[in-house]
């Protein structure tokens, strides 16, 4: 992994720095790095919640490195490919496989690619000075590294249609109001704040931590009645929703309510 992403352990929390001075522009490499830190995530049995960060002043990311798109994307183009690594774009936007939780603490401007990266997040925590900008349509393609696929999922389809279509900058404050970011915080509280959700969020049990996330993406454009047959369906396959049947069969499935009823704390062993 190369200086541009950093990683640190803090007990069951990963926290993912992007570090590329001076806007933290995503190439290539970065993005495969970013998917190296989250496949560590998922891979790493202690840890159970990722937080993902950036270094620098006020811009977050100004997303995929054009520079280095006008150097090879006419190649690409033409091959009909264009890589943006393993897990999608910033090694999160198509890391499907990815059932651990992420924490966003957006720091700084989000644009393009860097907005996208960020709507594969779980929860979006904002400085109260940051502004999230899609422009794709004013530089001759489309926010389809994620934003096209997500956002009108996340807010109101007529605003997240004329965000894409003008290219203009939605504040914190905004984007709070349509329920995007979580929580809207002074710079100096952001970390503190992300690290206190992810350290509640780890006291959960590992393996429900997963089903969880499994069960919410995979049934987020079902009906209630077709939501419940296939949570259902999942006791009876091991083909359906592994992370929740896994879940099932686990030893702490039973622990927490043993717990609740032994009057003492659950002690979860993510099996």
């Amino acid at each position: 992994m190369s200086q541009s992403v950093t990683t640190v352990k803090r007990g069951k929390v990963l926290e993912i720095t992007l570090n590329r001075p001076p806007v933290n522009a995503i190439n290539l490499r970065t993005s495969c790095d970013l998917y190296e830190a989250f496949k560590m995530l998922q891979n790493d049995p202690e840890l159970c919640v990722g937080i993902i960060t950036s270094t620098g002043g006020r811009i977050f990311s100004a997303g995929w490195d054009l520079k280095e798109f006008s150097e090879t994307g006419s190649d690409m183009v033409e091959q009909g490919i264009y890589d943006l690594g393993p897990g999608g774009l910033g090694g999160l936007s198509e890391f499907w496989q990815l059932k651990k939780p992420v924490i966003a603490a957006v720091n700084g401007k989000a644009i393009g690619g860097g907005f996208e990266m960020l709507l594969a997040a779980d929860i979006i925590l904002a400085a109260e000075y940051v502004e999230f900008v899609l422009p794709e349509t004013h530089l001759g393609f489309l926010a389809d590294g994620g934003g096209i696929q997500r956002l009108s999922k996340r807010i109101p389809y007529n605003i997240a249609s004329e965000l894409m279509l003008t290219g203009r900058a939605m504040s914190t404050q905004e984007a709070h109001k349509w329920g995007l970011v979580s929580e809207v915080l002074p710079k100096n509280a952001l970390m503190d704040r992300a690290r206190e959700l992810a350290s509640t969020i780890s006291k959960a049990a590992p393996l429900a931590l997963q089903a969880m996330k499994e069960v919410m993406q995979e049934t987020t454009t079902l009906s209630d009645e077709q939501s419940f047959a296939r949570t259902h369906e999942a006791w009876r396959s091991e083909n359906v929703f592994p992370k929740y049947k896994a879940m099932l069969n686990s030893e702490d499935y039973l622990e927490g309510s043993n717990a609740f009823s032994e009057k003492r704390e659950p002690n979860y062993k993510g099996r």
